[in-house]
């Protein structure tokens, strides 16, 4: 396994939907999407750093993916589709492939942030043909374990919640509750 160093040129692609899925599931918590920028390009170059998401037109949705941008993500956006049945379906796996693929000559390291085992193809297109080192960062309660077996480093969100997930601000109710402790009748 090759050995992580600051000479080494990263790109990394975060698949937001997996990992804010995953997160509110699991722990009914938010992703600290900067942490993991800053543990994903681990002291070494960084290329490019691309977040995919998926726009439902909700009202905190622009300030979330203008807090993305600040942290040094370029934001890649794609509306929800709604079909006549009223599924809805919204996913950005090919667009992070291609990127990935674009980018791979230009990178020594790729780090993807996904648990989703339909990467796997691209991990190891990225590793045999373009010689990059490939990275998987995830909650792994919720990753693929095929994914886990074909990178080579996998790094588990889940084993430092407090690094990965964003603190929960309390409400003036939850303060007073613990302040007082007790519990207002309803």
């Amino acid at each position: 396994m090759e050995i992580k160093h600051s000479d080494q040129r990263v790109g990394v692609f975060v698949d937001v939907g997996n990992m804010y899925h995953s997160a509110k599931n699991l722990y009914g918590a938010n992703v600290n999407f900067q942490n993991i920028l800053k543990d994903a390009v681990a002291g070494r170059k960084l290329i490019r750093a691309i977040a995919y998401v998926i726009q439902s037109k909700s009202v905190e949705e622009q300030s979330f993916f203008d807090a993305l941008s600040k942290q040094g993500f370029e934001v890649r956006m794609k509306d929800l589709q709604v079909f006549a049945g009223g599924a809805k379906k919204g996913d950005w796996d090919v667009g992070l492939t291609v990127d990935a693929i674009k980018t791979a000559n230009k990178l020594d390291a790729v780090v993807i942030v996904t648990g989703d085992g339909d990467y796997v193809p691209l991990l190891l297109y990225l590793k045999e043909n373009k010689g990059c080192r490939v990275e998987v960062m995830a909650f792994g309660e919720t990753t693929s374990a095929k994914l886990i077996e074909e990178t080579d480093e996998f790094i588990d969100l889940g084993k430092d919640l407090n690094s990965y997930l964003l603190k929960k601000r309390r409400t003036v109710r939850q303060t007073w509750i613990q302040k007082s402790g007790k519990e207002q009748e309803e």
